[in-house]
């Protein structure tokens, strides 16, 4: 899971860079990356680090990164080992042509475009999709960028949305399933393109649009032109719900549909048909405060802040180890116990993976006095792996994968626990039928090939 942002600008762009991925940081907290094409020496300029965008970038440096052009990214270990090496962008030439790449996605077929790369005499210096990307991008690159794009799109199969710096042009795909989100903007002469509408409204830009799936953006001396991936390939839109789910901000709209929104609806759907009595509704921040409101809206009970957060530890899912994540989890999140004792509780998830969040926020609510907690999440369970950038990789790692509703409310300790239906969570998308739900359902639209 990852977060790309590219501007094109008639002026210095570093600083731009540095706040819309500041912006992001909820997407990748693990490294983060700057690149700018430096028009008067002809090259690209970068720095990349572990760490988080305020650590690795400070306000004094930046200055010294000078262009008009530039791509960044913010960066978890979906896919690749935490190692600075693994970190994006990543920047190259070849005869005598500046490349330089971000990616958010997964690809499937990595492993085998990668192991028939080496038998040609390729060298690798990571073990990131999107070193992948660039050296095919790379190979098939003689002047045309579309073509060359194209060409690269006809070999990798999966997730993707790519920023890349061509010397003097900044180019932004999107896979031709659209499985992860890109957007287009504008702020007066400059264009921007990013993850999510909050890189893009925090510096002063109004987005215009999603970029399709299957297209190919070139921008270029002030002008932006549109390409398609094929003119025979109808792309078919997939896009993923856990976008809307987990992973973006609140304020995100993304292929047509607000986050906020549908977290709302999620929470109203779960809340019908309850045959629970419950004191009061908590969240699990901060990912379950708007289906908790509307969990409360729907019910009429009172929403409370059960949970209070560490606004200084980041998010617990995207951890790369187990150990991590339940150390961050005990850090993370203590029982406000005046507001839960001796009360039944309807707390808000907005979904189980690994059930190491739950089953610790149930013990600690237990233990400050809880009488009863009735765990309700906003999703489906979770029994499938993700292979388009989502942190799944295996289905031995999920709860749902081999335990039961009753095994996984015995397992995390809960009084009762309910999933929303897949049916309920396209009905709180407003109906849209247009994303990839396989991590619920195992319904692949693009199979994986590497084993």
């Amino acid at each position: 899971m990852s977060g790309i942002l590219g501007v094109y600008s008639d002026k210095q762009v570093s600083k731009e860079l540095y706040y819309g991925i500041y912006s992001m940081q909820h997407r990748g907290q693990e490294s983060c990356g700057i690149a700018i094409y430096d028009e008067e020496a002809k090259e690209v300029i970068y720095k990349k680090e572990k760490g988080l965008v305020g650590d690795a970038f400070k306000e004094d440096e930046l200055k010294n990164y000078k262009g008009n052009l530039g791509i960044a990214h913010v960066r978890s270990s979906s896919v690749g080992h935490n190692h600075v090496a693994n970190t994006q962008p990543f920047v190259g030439s070849c005869r005598n042509r500046n490349l330089a790449i971000v990616d958010n996605g997964s690809l499937v077929n990595a492993n085998y475009l990668r192991e028939t790369l080496e038998e040609e005499g390729f060298m690798f210096q990571t073990n990131s999709d999107a070193e992948v990307i660039l050296h095919i991008l790379a190979r098939y690159y003689k002047g045309d960028i579309v073509e060359a794009v194209k060409v690269t799109m006809d070999y990798i199969k999966g997730s993707y949305t790519l920023a890349i710096i061509c010397d003097d042009s900044l180019v932004a795909v999107r896979d031709p399933h659209g499985f992860r989100s890109l957007l287009l903007g504008k702020k007066g002469n400059e264009y921007l393109i990013a993850s999510e509408n909050s890189a893009i409204e925090i510096l002063g830009g109004e987005v215009i649009r999603d970029v399709e799936p299957g297209e190919i953006i070139v921008i270029k001396d002030g002008e932006l032109k549109s390409y398609n991936y094929s003119d025979t390939y109808k792309p078919v839109k997939k896009s993923c719900i856990f976008e809307h789910v987990y992973i973006a901000r609140n304020d995100a709209t993304l292929d047509d549909l607000n986050a906020y929104e549908f977290r709302i609806n999620c929470g109203a759907y779960l809340a019908k048909n309850e045959d629970v009595k419950a004191d009061c509704v908590v969240p699990v921040p901060d990912s379950g405060w708007a289906s908790a409101i509307g969990y409360a809206n729907e019910s009429g009970l009172q929403l409370s802040e059960g949970l209070v957060k560490n606004r200084y530890v980041g998010r617990t899912f995207i951890k790369p180890t187990q150990e991590e994540r339940e150390i961050a989890v005990r850090i993370k999140l203590n029982p406000l116990v005046p507001a839960i004792k001796g009360k039944s509780i309807i707390l808000v998830d907005d979904s189980i993976v690994r059930g190491t969040t739950s089953k610790q926020l149930i013990k600690s609510l237990k233990e400050a006095g809880a009488k009863e907690v009735h765990l309700r999440i906003t999703s489906p369970p979770v029994k499938y792996p993700c292979y388009y950038g989502i942190d799944t990789p295996t289905r031995e790692s999920l709860l749902a994968a081999s335990h039961s509703v009753e095994e996984m409310r015995e397992y995390i300790g809960c009084d009762t626990l309910k999933f929303i239906s897949i049916e309920g969570m396209k009905e709180a998308a407003k109906g849209m039928n247009t994303f990839c739900t396989s991590c619920f359902d195992g319904d692949y639209p693009v199979r994986k090939i590497d084993k």
